[in-house]
């Protein structure tokens, strides 16, 4: 198969979580702005019109970014994962911190698609005021869409800071006017500033639930917002880790409800997604226009290619460390009898050598399978409570909260005595255990300050095949030093803004 065939998903498709209800006013971009500038004509007169409008903004989910690419852009960008796809030349790029600014293809997914979404949350909330329609005033529905929407805005901008650094801050969306489109970058604080904002306005607009779990674990709820307060209060360089603690004892707290699934394999085995501790998913429908494709490109290897995000030896060894069985076997699955090479793995194509898939969603439905997608779930709060209350220095109850996670998977406790910086370390490991292939590993390198420290340190290796016998081990390089904790700004987008700088080190 070649590789125009296996990337085919990657062609942009903007499926709908409602097709029928939505429409597609919001997706043109003007010529003259950056690529991430939206404009509309269309006018928003009626209830529906602004529901319409909503279930757009949440269709952003479907997209490449987030159905595959966040994956290789942390897994892959990390220790957890080689790039695969048969050497594909921009995943082993990120992988080995060699990323040049000019890649517009894959750009358009990492900056394009989540500027997409504000775009479409921008039109949304500049439209929606003027709307009189009595149906937006009953049971509060206009404030809750503004609250969902504000979280919608909070969520992509998080993924841009956190991939770019500071990015320009469109607020607004409807205009041609270059003077106006063509912003300057804002400074990290900023962005996470307006994050912030956004999050205590959906806060403030958003209910606990919306009385039916099928509802709940799909959209914006007063529970993603806390979660994802936590998230970026740990993750901005000025971090907080006081209001970490609260916003995570916020989630734990909250009157929906939520708790740790009673087993780790359930939260994975594609029957069980509406659990206690979902708090925001994304739904896809087995054989759908609203499947999910992404699980094709990491599984399923009787399809005859190599997938992507292949699992490093250096994760398996980890598993096998901790004696984590439960989390191994649920995230990755061994396959024999491949029918091509894998330069990590199996360079020769011996049938007998056993070949790691990424193994979180398990029903590839041949590229429309019904797996879902966590968004925020508990596991992570927890976990991210635990690194707040080590480092405001409550080493033993960060261990208690630690234990509560590793309980679910039969694995000793960590003792209350060890120094802040032993525990540390630990939940760091932890978290690489729990979340491997939900998009979380390189934040948490980054975050913990350790990515260069790791990835220097990483001996990860490829082989050639001579004669039917694998090669001397060539050691992969990772040239990460802390300019390339970014990715760097797309050239396409300077060229298009000449207001736009580029990160140190590009």
């Amino acid at each position: 198969m070649n590789k125009n065939m296996k990337r085919k998903p990657l062609y942009p498709v903007y499926l709908l979580i409602f097709i029928s209800l939505v429409t597609f006013s919001c997706q043109k971009f003007l010529n003259d702005a950056p690529l991430s500038s939206l404009t509309t004509g269309n006018a928003y007169s009626s209830a529906s019109d602004i529901e319409n409008a909503l279930a757009g903004c949440y269709s952003i989910f479907y997209t490449d970014y987030y159905q595959w690419e966040n994956v290789m852009l942390s897994d892959n960008r990390s220790d957890n994962a080689y790039p695969g796809g048969g050497g594909e030349e921009t995943f082993v790029v990120i992988d080995q911190f060699n990323v040049p600014p000019s890649n517009s293809h894959n750009y358009n997914f990492w900056w394009g698609q989540p500027y997409q979404g504000i775009g479409r949350v921008n039109i949304l909330l500049d439209k929606i005021g003027a709307v009189t329609d009595p149906k937006l005033d009953e049971n509060n529905r206009r404030n809750q869409i503004i609250g969902e929407a504000s979280f919608l805005r909070a969520f992509h901008y998080y993924q841009l800071v956190k991939l770019f650094g500071g990015v320009p801050l469109e607020l607004k969306s409807n205009t041609a006017d270059p003077a106006v489109t063509r912003k300057p970058r804002a400074t990290e604080a900023e962005v996470y500033n307006q994050i912030a904002a956004d999050l205590q306005t959906a806060l403030n607009d958003l209910p606990d639930s919306y009385g039916d779990p099928s509802i709940d674990k799909v959209r914006a709820t007063k529970g993603a917002a806390n979660a994802l307060l936590a998230k970026i209060w740990a993750q901005r360089s000025d971090r907080d880790y006081s209001k970490v603690l609260e916003y995570c004892n916020a989630v734990l707290n909250s009157p929906a409800g939520y708790a740790l699934a009673p087993t780790y394999s359930e939260l994975f085995d594609g029957s069980n997604y509406l659990n206690s501790e979902s708090i925001l998913l994304v739904p896809f429908i087995e054989g759908s226009p609203t499947s999910n494709w992404g699980v094709e490109l990491f599984l399923a290897p009787e399809d005859g290619w190599q997938k992507y995000c292949v699992p490093s030896k250096d994760l398996v060894a980890a598993y096998v460390k901790e004696k984590d069985n439960v989390r191994m076997n649920s995230n990755i699955i061994f396959y024999k009898n491949l029918v091509w090479a894998d330069e990590n793995w199996s360079p020769c194509g011996n049938a007998t050598d056993s070949v790691p898939f990424n193994y979180k969603q398990k029903h590839t439905a041949g590229w429309a399978s019904g797996d879902n997608l966590y968004l925020l779930r508990l596991g992570d709060i927890l976990l991210l409570k635990a690194e707040a209350q080590n480092a405001l220095g409550s080493t033993s109850d960060a261990a208690a909260t630690l234990n509560l996670v590793r309980a679910r998977v039969k694995l000793a406790p960590v003792s209350a005595g060890l120094s802040q910086a032993d525990m540390k370390m630990k939940i760091l490991n932890e978290r690489r255990l729990e979340l491997a292939f939900e998009a979380q590993r390189w934040d948490d390198l980054v975050r913990s300050g350790e990515a260069t420290n790791i990835m220097t340190a990483l001996l990860e290796y490829k082989y050639t095949c001579n004669n039917g016998l694998p090669s001397s081990p060539i050691r992969i390089p990772y040239n990460c030093d802390q300019n390339h904790w970014l990715m760097p700004i797309p050239q396409p987008e300077r060229d298009a803004n000449p207001n736009l700088t580029q990160n140190p080190g590009y």
